[in-house]
């Protein structure tokens, strides 16, 4: 098996410089950096991790809690996406992701005392409610952490520009003419759903326009389910909207379905845009008009966050947030 010293010998450098550059260290220029990888590679050196571990005093792993409230989970579309990014980001600096079981409360065992005992860098939150006690519990403690949309916490945070995107989409719908709009809100206790509807509020005064009693509707925890039963409500509205800001795209299609189902049709008796711009967004009849969420500008930022804070052993608050993007496409229509 070839070993570190057999790589540092036929680059020409000590076994010390060929650790740092094959572990990233900034104190190694990127002509030695490429020489040693260059002679690892054609060698097929295979570090060992635990011997990386002794050396390095790091488990080159990261821990992922990902927790919401409506049971979907990973499968929600715009989580698995920022979740994949992520991965992608974070293998290419050589770390590993750790999920933890969800049997660890049976043994009365947190998310932070078991990635304490698998001694990970760092932790990446997803998150859609900041005071679960777990949650806090991993804020307050010194290891690096990211969060991914939240703010004003304990931590660096990354997240989207919710209320320009509120604002887009109300902008958006009365460039077409639109003046009686509502707005199904995501849960107005959770970050996202209270930012876009500041986004929609601001927009709407902005523009002038009044937001009577019952135009905006608290769809939970924005669930196709939730955007059924949200526009339920609406429909029975004595002065119906004539379009409709869903505060996300799993909403806006459960919304469609049941406006659908109440013989109204789309865009022609109504518009409906979304917030996220998941894949199946662009696959639904009347292709969703919505809000695009970078989901690849979201991992990649919180991947180089994370890493930072790891390289330089020090838990740091930083604030990213990333722009957001209007997609047109069949869900909204101009009205005289």
């Amino acid at each position: 098996m070839t070993t570190i010293y057999d790589v540092a010998k036929k680059a020409g450098v000590s076994s010390t410089t060929v650790s740092k550059a094959l572990n990233n260290y900034p104190d190694v220029s990127e002509k030695t950096k490429n020489i040693i990888l260059t002679v690892a590679a054609e060698m097929g050196y295979l570090p060992n991790s635990h011997a990386q571990s002794l050396t390095t005093k790091k488990t080159w792993s990261i821990g992922v809690m990902f927790t919401e409230g409506n049971g979907v989970g990973m499968k929600h579309p715009f989580f698995n996406a920022v979740i994949e990014s992520f991965r992608k980001h974070a293998e290419n600096e050589g770390y590993d992701l750790i999920f933890p079981s969800k049997n660890l409360r049976n043994r009365n065992t947190s998310y932070l005392e078991h990635f304490q005992y698998r001694g990970v860098d760092g932790i990446i939150i997803i998150c859609s409610a900041q005071d679960d006690p777990q949650v806090v519990e991993i804020l307050d403690s010194d290891i690096p952490i990211v969060v991914i949309d939240m703010s004003e916490v304990n931590s660096s945070v990354v997240y989207s520009d919710n209320i320009a995107g509120g604002e887009a989409a109300v902008d958006y719908l009365v460039s077409l003419g639109h003046q009686k709009i509502a707005h199904i809100s995501g849960a107005a206790e959770s970050f996202t759903g209270a930012e876009r509807i500041k986004g929609y509020k601001r927009a709407m005064k902005k523009n002038k326009l009044p937001i009577p009693e019952g135009y905006l509707i608290d769809g939970g925890l924005f669930s196709i389910e939730d955007g059924r039963l949200a526009v339920k409500k609406l429909l029975t509205h004595p002065d119906r909207p004539t379009a409709i800001f869903i505060a996300g795209d799993q909403m806006a299609i459960g919304a469609m379905e049941e406006l659908k189902k109440s013989g109204l049709s789309i865009p022609e008796d109504i518009s409906i845009i979304g917030f996220d711009d998941i894949e199946m967004a662009s696959y639904i009849c009347p292709k969703l008009t919505t809000i695009k969420q970078d989901t690849e500008a979201l991992g990649k930022q919180a991947s180089q966050l994370l890493v930072s804070q790891i390289l330089q052993k020090k838990k740091s608050l930083k604030n990213e947030m990333i722009p957001i993007k209007l997609i047109e496409r069949e869900s909204c229509k101009a009205i005289t």
